[in-house]
């Protein structure tokens, strides 16, 4: 029988690409006790009926918290955007407190889930991986250049600041900078995106990657 603690630990569904790293990353910042369970897509496990009961959409990442519900019952939740707001709010970290610099979080971790996720998974779509398929230069040069817009935007935002937030480090630095550092670690897209005329960008990842738990969160659920 499984003790009270260890039946109480979230329990992530994911796997090591931008978007589950992002889920990854918080729990381990925020210090919550969770068990992660691999779910591989190249696999297709993300089609298997025990997932889709916790995420009909078939996407990684999701998590259960067994005792997030009314009344203490399990609680499913997906969409990244979604579990970075709930383990926010549960943990009381890394979402601030002020209105203003909470919906300034906010605003920049949508603009990751509404614009930097798509546009850049386009990009590496595009770009490396529909090669054989699509030799028309349109959609490769239109993501191209909507990826650098979007790196533009990020590199504006961060003149003056080390974080997209004032108030420092959160849920939306965690959101975002995994894209990032895909276009040149998965994509090669570095010299594609000129990623050199982008140094703040830079130098902001790097600063998130040197936070110890954030570097380990990059690893959880990992390709085989």
């Amino acid at each position: 029988m499984a003790s009270d603690e260890s039946s109480s630990r979230i329990q992530l569904y994911s796997l090591a690409t931008p978007n589950g790293q992002k889920i990854s990353i918080a729990l381990e910042e925020m210090e919550i006790p969770y068990d992660p369970h691999t779910i591989n897509i190249m696999k297709g496990e993300q089609f298997t009926p025990e997932f889709i009961a916790i995420n009909p959409n078939s996407k990684i990442p999701a998590i259960v918290d067994p005792k997030g519900g009314p009344d203490g019952a399990p609680l499913n939740i997906f969409e990244s955007g979604a579990i970075l707001m709930y383990l926010a709010e549960k943990s009381g970290k890394f979402l601030p407190q002020d209105a203003k610099q909470r919906w300034e979080a906010l605003s920049w971790l949508f603009f990751q889930i509404g614009g930097v996720g798509p546009m850049f998974g386009q990009f590496g779509h595009f770009f490396k991986y529909a090669k054989d398929k699509c030799d028309h230069p349109y959609p490769t040069q239109r993501y191209t250049d909507e990826t650098r817009r979007l790196l533009g935007v990020l590199e504006k935002r961060l003149e003056g600041r080390e974080f997209l937030v004032d108030a420092g480090y959160t849920i939306a630095d965690m959101a975002t900078f995994p894209w990032v550092i895909c276009l040149k670690k998965y994509y090669n897209g570095e010299e594609q995106l000129k990623l050199e005329e982008f140094p703040r960008v830079q130098a902001w990842t790097e600063r998130c990657l040197a936070r110890p738990l954030t570097a380990k969160g990059m690893d959880v659920c990992p390709f085989e």
